[in-house]
């Protein structure tokens, strides 16, 4: 799985315009907590050869990020959580969900 890395504020308006194309997931992870990182494993096990082309993954370190995973929040109308899944489409949230609700099939279902 190819991330993208989200570092940068203006990103998000990448993200957005992007999303009005192909649609974005973003995935909120804390390196502290062991269920975030369980939550990771588990998509990367299942991440196919080829989702890319559904689907372009970010990746948001938000222990290192926190200013700019409040502003994923803010911008996109979602509670901050982590771990988190942010799907986009159109830029706007369709779907969100986090801790042991993320989901392989249930995001591909999204997109």
């Amino acid at each position: 799985m190819n991330w993208n890395k989200l570092t940068q504020p203006g990103q998000i308006a990448e993200i957005k315009a992007l999303s009005e194309s192909t649609p974005v997931m973003i995935f909120k992870h804390s390196t502290r907590c062991s269920v975030s990182g369980m939550s990771l494993d588990r998509l990367l096990r299942n991440w196919k050869h080829g989702d890319e082309e559904k689907v372009v993954p970010y990746f948001l370190d938000l222990i290192a990020y926190r200013e700019l995973s409040n502003l994923v929040a803010q911008e996109f109308g979602v509670p901050h959580q982590s771990p988190q899944v942010i799907v986009i489409k159109n830029g706007s949230a369709i779907f969100d969900t986090s801790h042991f609700g993320i989901s392989y099939p249930e995001i591909m279902d999204q997109v």
